[in-house]
């Protein structure tokens, strides 16, 4: 699939199927939020891999609008460094990651993780030290369904040139 292919396929999927994904589609996957860009090259990412049915269960309990994490194959924690630019260069991170997903034919979707009140405990779940932040978790896995585009704005309505 070509990039731009990737892009505009992708969806944000919160129904999986049991099938799980291969141990070098997520290496892949991850390999590509690795190669994320970063201001002034920190990176300051590490992730972690959860797939314990028991794990994902409370993770799924903690984050109130992400309850189909307990139905995933697999999520991905993306942690930072608390440095000045994390939470950039973790979305970053995350984008690069529903990307691969989607060109690999792996269904997604991003739970938001900054700043909500379940990242501390998160964070102690899985061990993360205490100088990181919990950027994003993404559920991955397989789906019977595809969802369908949701509505997005022209663009026409969103590009300007020279001025807003």
């Amino acid at each position: 699939m070509e990039t731009i292919q990737a892009i505009q396929n992708r969806r944000s999927c919160r129904f999986f199927n049991s099938r799980p994904v291969p141990r070098a589609l997520v290496e892949k996957i991850i390999d590509c939020g690795r190669l994320a860009p970063t201001a002034r090259n920190v990176q300051p990412w590490e992730f972690v891999v959860v797939t314990k049915k028991e794990t994902l269960k409370t993770l799924g309990s903690l984050a109130e609008n992400a309850k189909f994490l307990a139905d995933c194959a697999l999520c991905i924690a993306v942690f930072c460094q608390d440095t000045k630019y994390y939470l950039e260069d973790g979305a970053a991170a995350t984008m690069n990651i529903l990307t691969a997903a989607s060109d690999l034919g792996v269904a997604a979707c991003w739970v938001a993780g900054d700043k909500k009140d379940y990242c501390e405990e998160v964070k102690k779940m899985l061990g993360a030290p205490t100088n990181y932040k919990l950027v994003s978790m993404v559920a991955l896995g397989y789906s019977d369904s595809k969802p369908g585009m949701p509505f997005k704005k022209p663009l026409k309505e969103v590009l300007h040139w020279e001025k807003f």
